[in-house]
């Protein structure tokens, strides 16, 4: 973890073709640092989803070089590190595991992301006819202090075509159904990291199944 967030803080700084190329090692180094932190990952997941055992870590990875065409930040490579484990593949709808690495900004998070319409609407249905079902998931304690807020985005009022006086409008506001729970840099330096945060997934699963269920109807 320490050559990852060592690597991780000088690109930060020298975010650049010259000196990327120059270091390339230690680039190298924390990738390959990082395919072992991402394998214990899908190990730890794995005990208590079947559907993650033997997911090949290269399918989770993205590509640290950035696609600046249409971003004012022209800067070449990414200041973070990320996995998603995801076994339909990581541009699924169905739900996943998302692990972050970036110095000050580490999160674990995971949902459904990018929701074509069709399948947004009908998670949204899901949680109108199935309401007391969803809110046991969400208002439980441990879920709610790890995920106190649902949708990277959402919208400010009820989404058309859905009951106006429905009692909980702020399940059905999201644009999308993730969640993230951020973490101190520390918490990946403990020799403990693996089991905890696989427990904060583990207290995520339940949302992530309500979610799945109903995307996997379209896929």
């Amino acid at each position: 973890m320490e050559k990852i967030f060592r690597f991780l803080s000088d690109i930060a700084i020298h975010n650049d073709r010259e000196w990327f190329h120059a270091h390339r090692h230690l680039y190298e180094e924390a990738q390959a640092e990082f395919v072992r932190v991402v394998e214990t990952m899908i190990d730890h997941i794995g005990r208590f989803d079947s559907e993650i055992i033997g997911l090949p870590v290269k399918s989770t990875l993205y590509r640290f070089h950035r696609d600046t065409r249409f971003s004012p930040d022209k800067s070449p490579y990414k200041r973070h590190l990320g996995a998603y484990i995801n076994p339909r593949g990581k541009k699924s709808s169905h739900g996943g595991y998302y692990l972050h690495l970036e110095p000050s900004n580490c999160l674990l998070a995971g949902g459904a992301y990018c929701l074509e319409m069709p399948v947004l609407r009908a998670i949204r249905q899901s949680i109108v006819d199935r309401t007391d079902e969803f809110r046991t998931i969400v208002e439980n304690t441990a879920f709610k202090e790890l995920f106190p807020v649902l949708g990277e985005t959402r919208l400010k009022t009820l989404p058309a075509g859905f009951p106006r006086d429905f009692p909980y409008p702020d399940y059905l506001r999201p644009k999308d159904y993730s969640v993230c729970h951020r973490l101190p840099d520390g918490f990946f330096l403990s020799p403990d990291w693996a089991e905890r945060a696989a427990g904060i997934f583990r207290t995520m699963k339940p949302f992530l199944d309500f979610v799945n269920d109903t995307v996997d109807d379209y896929l």
